[in-house]
């Protein structure tokens, strides 16, 4: 052991005085549940405060991603006992607002999350970021022992050990995942399962914590020398229940560790002088209460709400000229790439010379070598490093080669990116960009043809855009890379690929944008009366485009077209002036119809008093899974005829 690591005098203190502030928070915290004064729940750290010790040896630069049993590790790091307190107390002076509670904290690079596993690819993103800039700064992640049975922790060594990220990963073996015991669901040794990732694994405990601080010290300067992962095995025994009391477990079994435990064993053999600074602690966590409880109740911060202020404008549209949709879409990001050096683009078969499986990222990765990355298929990892990289100030582009594979990468879009903002209490932002194709058309079959965009509406802090070959795709990227726009799912329906967009207005029409940042687009036909609209999205623009020829040249209706970009949130107040204009609305999707987005729009209707005369028809496929044959897949999926139809069908005959 070097002598660089030792632990005596003045250290041997300020490391006692940090766990044992961990240990009085905890136990105060409990207190204060039982006496009513805590919400929702606490997940101590008492008799693992020690694996904390880590951060001794972290930069103010560093950042740290930690789980639901992290108030220990945010202490270590912070030493903000009255922002925590303050937080699981619900006032306003909480690290979070109040809004995090004990499982959710973020104070200056550090970062916390309850969602077991899914920490590992973001603070995966956060290494990438540190490697990026040449910093010399590492990423760390604290993991539990139960933990070890998510995929995405697996998927997180194999990137982080291909690509050799500075993160340690810190695995706290309580020897319990809630209430069950580890015998009882793992299999196999823990330290085996990183070593198979070629990821060197060390080992220590807390009960020896003198040990544990070499050991880290030592683990921590190799990986800034060579930035590479590690994996430190960290056992250690929770001594108090999972959360609040529902602890199972007999006093036979836990008695053996409390009377281990190093922080039991100091505080039974104070002198007079460590007792002194021992109530010293106790006191400034006393005090730390006191000032939690002076605080004012925590409060909703105002958010954005859709559609709100002033009325948007329309105005005569600039038409993306004819060009194929891949074609428009790989220029789109040549571009922009150009102008954003800190977009980072990462996705399955996305270099050269394959560049991508609908070739939009083509040439790319030779024009910005470093900046297009390959990746596993391991969806849920590649955006957790997507938003982890979006922490870090990077302009992160993560390709999901079909729209149906994002429901591999659910948790890390729902509980993960679009949470960060709002939970953290609107101090971080995470700008990731989700990019997938959807929908049928191509013969794809039951899992790769799906439109699961409806998976993603009412996600708060989430937006959903969907590409339509009436708009360049500049003007769904370019507003996302140049403001501060948060996670966005977009939408890129397949058979726009192969499709032109539209290069010039149609005979007897006018094409008109609203001046909204994602616009919608208006087709109003040039003639004293409209006879219906309409509505959809994405790959449905160029239906609803013919259908609106088709309506007039062989059945005299005169119809017009809404095509409308952001799907989540929406509004309907944009569009008010546009739907005013016809007695009746006809809106075509290609998902499924039950709480689609089709019906959010009809609810939307009902609560607007101008639009309650409407007459109001969805058009959506059966309850079916997308066939494979393509008889099949034409009868399922909306046509040109079916919109005509139902349009006929809607108006009468005539």
């Amino acid at each position: 052991m070097s002598s660089r690591f030792s632990v005596d005098g003045a250290l041997r203190r300020r490391i006692l005085e940090k766990a044992l502030l961990a240990r009085f928070v905890d136990e105060t915290l409990l207190e204060l549940f039982a006496a009513g004064q805590l919400h929702g729940t606490v997940h101590t750290c008492i008799g693992q405060e020690m694996s904390g010790l880590i951060s001794e040896f972290l930069r103010p630069t560093d950042t740290i991603f930690s789980n639901h049993r992290c108030h220990g590790h945010f202490l270590w790091r912070t030493g903000d006992a009255p922002g925590l307190i303050a937080e699981l107390m619900g006032r306003q002076a909480g690290v979070c607002g109040g809004i995090g509670g004990s499982q959710h904290l973020y104070k200056g690079g550090f970062y916390s999350n309850g969602i077991q596993g899914g920490i590992a690819p973001v603070a995966a993103g956060l290494a990438l970021a540190h490697k990026l800039r040449g910093s010399g700064n590492i990423s760390v992640v604290y993991l539990g022992d139960g933990t070890l049975g998510e995929g995405v922790v697996y998927e997180t060594f194999n990137l982080a050990a291909k690509w050799d990220l500075p993160l340690l990963l810190v695995l706290e073996d309580n020897k319990y995942a809630q209430s069950t015991a580890q015998h009882e669901t793992l299999a196999g040794e823990i330290c085996s399962r990183p070593a198979a990732f070629g990821i060197e694994t060390i080992k220590a405990n807390t009960w020896n914590w003198e040990s544990l601080y070499a050991v880290a010290g030592a683990l921590i300067e190799q990986l800034r020398q060579d930035s590479r992962p590690r994996f430190l095995y960290i056992e250690t025994y929770r001594l108090k229940a999972h959360s609040k009391g529902d602890d199972t477990r007999s006093r036979e079994i836990v008695e053996p560790f409390e009377r281990r435990d190093p922080l039991n064993r100091f505080l039974g053999t104070l002198n007079d002088h460590e007792r002194e600074w021992v109530d010293e602690l106790r006191a400034r966590v006393a005090q730390a209460v006191q000032s939690a409880q002076a605080s004012p109740p925590a409060v909703l911060p105002e958010l954005s709400v859709p559609g709100a202020g002033d009325p948007p404008q329309w105005r005569r549209a600039q038409l993306p000229g004819r060009r194929r949709g891949a074609t428009a879409l790989n220029e789109c990001l040549r571009e922009l790439m150009g102008e954003h050096p800190e977009i980072q683009l990462l996705g399955e078969d996305v270099l050269s010379p394959y560049g991508g499986a609908f070739k939009a990222t083509k040439d790319l990765s030779d024009l910005f070598a470093g900046r297009v990355r390959n990746t596993p298929i391991s969806e849920a990892c590649i955006v957790g490093v997507g938003a982890g990289l979006g922490l870090m100030g990077y302009r992160p582009i993560v390709e999901i080669m079909f729209g149906d594979f994002v429901g591999l990468a659910f948790d890390q879009i729902v509980n993960h990116a679009a949470k960060f903002h709002q939970m953290y209490n609107q101090q971080v932002v995470s700008n990731l960009i989700i990019r997938t194709p959807m929908g049928g058309g191509r013969g794809y079959g039951p899992t790769h043809s799906q439109t699961l965009d409806r998976h993603f509406f009412g996600v708060p802090g989430l937006r959903v855009l969907a590409v339509n070959h009436l708009l360049d795709p500049a003007r769904v990227y370019r507003p996302l890379l140049e403001t501060s726009s948060g996670p966005t799912l977009v939408i890129e329906n397949k058979r726009l690929y192969g499709s032109h967009l539209l290069a010039e207005c149609p005979a007897g029409f006018q094409v008109d944008y609203s001046s909204e940042t994602f616009p919608s687009v208006w087709i109003r036909p040039e003639a004293p009366r409209t006879d219906l609209t309409l509505l959809g999205y994405g790959g449905t623009s160029e239906l609803l485009l013919e259908a609106c020829e088709l309506l007039f040249a062989e059945h005299d209706l005169i119809a017009q077209v809404l095509a409308v970009m952001q799907v989540y949130p929406f509004s309907i107040d944009p569009l008010l002036e546009a739907l005013r204009c016809a007695p009746r609305l006809l809106i075509v999707e290609e998902g499924q119809g039950f709480a689609g987005f089709g019906a959010e729009v009809l609810a939307q209707i009902a609560e607007a008093p101008a639009l309650r005369a409407l007459q109001v028809r969805r058009l959506y496929p059966p309850a079916h899974c997308v066939p494979a044959s393509g008889g099949l897949e034409k009868q399922m999926l909306p046509s040109v005829a079916a919109i005509a139809h139902a349009a006929v069908a809607m108006s009468g005959s005539r």
